[in-house]
């Protein structure tokens, strides 16, 4: 009996995304970098469900609310917080059920604050509960199944399995993460405790004289400042890494943050003496994000530029807007990084050889300050030339109208 030609289409289509869904499965398994991880599920279930656009929204075991993670097609969504009532995403946290919706708009579970922050238009949406060991930890969304047709049984079907698997790898790369910046931390701490230990020690010897007790005393009180900043910026970039931050989505007007930040490090610049210029439109079109993690992040980089610069030597930052996107630069004429240290700069605890003859620090304000340009949507990369400077630019979403 000769088949219909529609039906072996569409069972090939069928046994197409079969093949897929097996590859997408060995892809998860494979990773645990959760930035990666995460990108590749929005990416495959995009695919498999033929949609305008996916996401990925996880429940911070803290507050228990959802926060966005993931997406593709959703411009400024990360860290958007999603309300467990009214909400879809809510919804399905709660029951642990699938749901497919045809008419988002008029649901009453649409959240439309999504909308609004995105400008994308939600029409149809298929959500899936992301389950690991009986909890449901997140919630993966298909919006807008392409070309206006229905959601099908089939497509519940493929996104359910996807959820699932995406569950398992989300959470083993939390688990991985959570240990693997544990034992960087005790790594980073065991210098300075040997330290405290040592002089405390000489401190208690009856012949030790009053004077050098005194030294090792200031010695002790640095190191112990010491932890007690490595401890602080690696809580910040747990939680960033993590998603655990409750980021604000305000307007942000970033001439004003950028002269903030200059304000605060003029002082330590003009005692070295480092000129600090300011190239920035007086007006620029602002960010949605979080002024005061932004305000964090420049301050990071001119802290940097102001450590590593030598007396005499001036840092610029400039700002402007390059079509829908603000550029915000910040380039001393400092000494300079070697090429080969260029690829870890943003690594955690990393730092450039022979950098710490130069300026004390953690070797986490480069990996803090890149979390937090990404989670606002954004890049940064840095350049440099061996004894003519280094610049830093990153780049932020925004509303700049065409030149």
């Amino acid at each position: 009996m000769r088949q219909d030609p529609r039906q072996r289409k569409r069972d090939g289509k069928r046994v197409a995304r079969l093949e897929r869904l097996i590859e997408v499965s060995r892809a998860l398994n494979s990773t645990l970098s959760l930035r990666p991880l995460l990108h590749d599920i929005v990416v495959a279930a995009q695919e498999l469900t033929d949609t305008e656009a996916c996401s990925i929204m996880l429940v911070d075991r803290n507050s228990g609310l959802l926060y966005f993670e993931e997406a593709t097609n959703l411009t400024g969504i990360r860290s958007i917080v999603v309300p467990m009532e009214g909400s879809v995403a809510g919804w399905v946290v709660k029951t642990g059920e699938p749901v497919v919706i045809a008419d988002a708009r008029s649901d009453p579970r649409f959240y439309r604050k999504v909308d609004e922050q995105s400008t994308f238009v939600t029409q149809s949406i298929l959500a899936v509960p992301m389950i690991a060991r009986g909890n449901v930890i997140g919630v993966l969304e298909a919006i807008n199944k392409r070309n206006g047709v229905a959601f099908t049984d089939e497509d519940v079907e493929l996104l359910a399995v996807v959820g699932d698997q995406a569950a398992v790898a989300v959470q083993n790369a939390l688990l991985f993460q959570q240990s693997d910046l544990i034992a960087e931390i005790v790594h980073e701490m065991r210098t300075p405790l040997t330290s405290i230990i040592a002089y405390a020690e000489l401190i208690q010897r009856s012949e030790t004289p009053m004077e050098q007790r005194s030294q090792f005393a200031d010695i002790i009180r640095r190191e112990a400042e010491r932890i007690n900043e490595v401890t602080k910026n690696f809580l910040e970039l747990a939680r960033l890494e993590s998603g655990r931050a409750s980021l604000a989505r305000d307007p942000v007007y970033l001439t004003t943050v950028i002269h903030m930040a200059v304000n605060v490090m003029r002082p330590q610049a003009d005692a070295k003496p480092v000129r600090i210029l300011v190239d920035v439109p007086p007006t620029l079109p602002p960010v949605m994000g979080d002024a005061q993690r932004l305000h964090q992040a420049l301050l990071n980089l001119l802290s940097n530029a102001v450590k590593y610069s030598r007396p005499g030597d001036s840092i610029t930052v400039n700002a402007n807007c390059e079509g829908n996107r603000l550029a915000v630069s910040v380039a001393d004429t400092g000494p300079g990084i070697p090429a080969e240290a260029l690829p870890r700069l943003f690594e955690r605890f990393y730092r450039v050889p022979g950098a710490e003859r130069q300026a004390l620090g953690t070797g986490l304000g480069l990996s803090i300050t890149r979390q937090i340009i990404e989670v606002h949507g954004g890049e940064i990369h840095a350049a440099s030339e061996e004894g003519r400077g280094t610049i830093f630019t990153f780049t932020l979403p925004a509303g700049c109208p065409q030149a």
